[in-house]
């Protein structure tokens, strides 16, 4: 009887633990997934929805030790998606990452970023509200600031 206990217990546990982790909103409604990595995070524009820019989002994935395996996509994906979920963002798109680097205070830093970004409700796109890309975008000179 213990036995069963214990391989159910294990069994609920792998099954949470295997689950992706899908980005809600907070109506819970599903957001846009990117179902190789489990967040929304992509490496291209979304040209199929409308959306608004709300930022630009960085991140730096550091290696543990010296023998510590490259982060992998999945794991620089989350850390953008965190960051892009901070600033309120139904997605990151146009994410980018470079090699692994030393640095003085870590033995490999892995630079990333993206552009969030927060989809047109209907209204939004009833009144008229123009629909932003990344065409012709420079996250190095953007301020968030609309003329």
């Amino acid at each position: 009887m213990k036995s069963i206990k214990m391989i159910t217990a294990i069994s609920i546990a792998a099954i949470a633990i295997s689950t992706p982790a899908m980005a809600k909103k907070k109506d819970g409604a599903h957001v846009m997934v990117n179902e190789e990595m489990g967040v929304p995070v992509f490496p291209h524009d979304i040209t199929d929805k409308p959306y608004k820019i709300v930022g630009v989002v960085t991140a730096g994935v550091r290696k543990a030790t010296i023998f510590s395996k490259e982060p992998s996509q999945k794991k620089i994906y989350d850390e953008i998606w965190e960051r892009g979920e901070k600033l309120g963002a139904d997605a990151v798109i146009g994410a980018k990452y470079g090699d692994s680097h030393v640095t003085a205070l870590s033995w490999g830093n892995t630079k990333a970023g993206g552009v969030a970004i927060k989809f047109l409700t209907a209204e939004e796109i009833a009144a008229g509200t123009k629909s932003d890309t990344l065409e012709g975008f420079d996250p190095e000179a953007w301020t968030g600031k609309t003329k």
